[in-house]
Order: structure tokens, then C-alpha cells, then sequence
């Protein structure tokens, strides 16, 4: 195997720490295992508001709990769309890479006919040349 790397391993060891942890933030926070979670401690923060015998900390109707969620929006708003513009740049990247991957092969293609053709060529003089030999011979 290559020790080459490609284009997706040469952008991400370009990525500082705050950049990759936005990244895990806005991969954590677009997966299921987050919403189920997310789910069940509103529904016990609420439950136990409904329900608490000793001390109710957010009364109905959940103004804590409301500023938690806004507090998290505002964060989660500005790192999502931070991750999403690294993915545009690597979308960006993998297009430039493909790209000149596509002008290589071209380049090697054309490279090959002009070969082929005049392999074709030399080979057509030669059969030629024989054929004409052979008249030369015939009509002796």
C-alpha cells in the first residue's frame, strides 16, 4: 500500500483543534443518538418539574429550560454552519483533486493514441514494403 496521502488526509492534518472539535460538535449534534438523548432529559426535566414533592427548580411553563435550549441554539447555529463550510471546502478540494485527476488520464490518453497511431503507421509501411517485395519477386 501507498504511503501517498490523498486529499482528504492532507486537508484534516490542516485542521486546527477548534476546527475539528466545531466538526465533532456538529456531527454529535446531527445524529439520532443525540435527539434520543436530548428527548429523554427534556422529558425528565420536565417530569420532574410536574411531579417533584420537594422542590420544583423550573415551574410550568419551563422558562429555564427554554433558555437553556435558545443558550444552545446560539451555539449550535454558528458551529454547524462552521462545519459546513469546511465541508464546502473539501467538497472544493475533492473537485480540484478530481479535476486534475481527470487532465492526467486526458493527457495519458492522448498520449497513447499518438502512440498507437504510429505503431499503425509503422506497421502499414512495413506490410507495404513486404507486399511490394513480393510483386518485385512475383513478376521476375
Amino acid at each position: 500500500m501507498s504511503n501517498q496521502k490523498n486529499w482528504h488526509q492532507k486537508h484534516k492534518e490542516t485542521l486546527g483543534f477548534g476546527s475539528r472539535l466545531a466538526d465533532s460538535v456538529a456531527n454529535g449534534m446531527g445524529s439520532w443518538k443525540f435527539i434520543i438523548i436530548q428527548t429523554i432529559l427534556v422529558v425528565l426535566w420536565m417530569g420532574l418539574n410536574l411531579i417533584g414533592y420537594i422542590r420544583h427548580w423550573d415551574e410550568y411553563p419551563f422558562i429555564l429550560l427554554n433558555l437553556v435550549f435558545s443558550t444552545q441554539a446560539a451555539y449550535a447555529a454558528p458551529i454547524i454552519m462552521m462545519a459546513q463550510n469546511r465541508q464546502n471546502e473539501r467538497d472544493r478540494a475533492q473537485a480540484q483533486a478530481d479535476y486534475q485527476t481527470n487532465i492526467d488520464a486526458k493527457l495519458e490518453i492522448e498520449a497513447l493514441a499518438i502512440k498507437l497511431n504510429s505503431l499503425e503507421v509503422e506497421k502499414l509501411d512495413k506490410i507495404i514494403n513486404l507486399l511490394e517485395k513480393m510483386r518485385e519477386n512475383t513478376s521476375k
